[in-house]
């Protein structure tokens, strides 16, 4: 088991940790009924933060950030000699604590996406793990909710009997929603983003090879080239451009020290 605390990648706090050490501490606090926030970063998700210092700020207050994508655990390993023998993938990682979850009979919650794809993503995980006690699900509102709403959500989450909760909101709504709620809910609240999608067999995954090269973005590029050139063929270049030059000591990219007030109102 590997956790070796935060390391800074342009500015956002990333933490140095395997699976085996994500899913012990996502498990611990579930027994012990108590928060924690954690989201799995790829590129794009530390991107939104390297450009964002606010943001960056949010996603520094996040308790775990795993290391979603090859090129941020690459970066850990040069930068610090971490040796990260693989990402923390979120779906991967989704599927690790489920099975964990079901064993140990703690139950767990969906929050996101749209009500077809948790109708499909329910079934499947059911089918794949009999016994994962599912306490709840929620879609998105797909649009900002206001304070009464969103104590609405917590309370039902809390009176559900979840143990854990799932976020599927894509990024960075769903980085904003567990550093919203992460105060207000006495459970592990995980951001895992397309696990929602992959796992309801509604999207499909990079073959195991182009995952291992770090070259899931060109899979998913080419199924979904207008919704992602952008994210790909702009944010990727940036990031390697700007990691040289944290690398080489040209740039700090010391993490911001700003304050975030909670959202009075937020996407839900």
């Amino acid at each position: 088991m590997i956790d070796l605390g935060k390391k800074n990648i342009l500015g956002v706090l990333v933490n140095a940790i395997d699976y085996k050490g994500a899913v012990a501490r996502v498990l611990k606090n579930a027994h012990d009924k108590r928060a924690l926030s954690v989201t799995a970063l790829a590129v794009h998700g530390i991107m939104t933060g390297a450009l964002d210092k606010i943001h960056a700020s949010r996603l520094n207050k996040i308790d775990l950030v795993v290391p979603d994508g090859q090129p941020v655990r690459w970066a850990l390993n040069l930068m610090y000699g971490t040796q990260l023998p693989d990402r923390c993938y979120g779906p991967t990682l989704t599927l690790k604590i489920c099975e964990r979850a079901a064993k140990e009979g703690l139950p767990v919650y969906f929050y996101g996406s749209k009500q077809e794809v948790i109708d499909k993503l329910l079934n499947n995980l059911s089918i794949k793990f009999p016994d994962l006690i599912i306490a709840g699900s929620q879609p998105s509102l797909f649009r900002r909710t206001n304070e009464k709403e969103k104590q609405r959500t917590i309370n039902t989450i809390i009176e559900s009997g979840a143990r854990i909760v799932f976020v599927g909101l894509g990024c960075p709504r769903q980085e904003i929603w567990i550093y919203e709620y992460r105060n207000h809910l006495p459970m592990p609240v995980l951001a895992v983003g397309a696990a929602f999608d992959f796992h309801a067999g509604l999207k499909s995954q990079a073959p195991t090879f182009m995952q291992d090269w770090g070259l899931e973005w060109l899979f998913r590029f080419l199924n979904e080239p207008k919704r992602l050139w952008r994210r790909y063929l702009l944010l990727h270049p940036l990031y390697l451009s700007m990691l040289l030059l944290q690398m080489c000591k040209l740039k700090p990219y010391d993490p911001p020290e700003l304050m975030v007030a909670d959202d009075q109102e937020m996407w839900g």
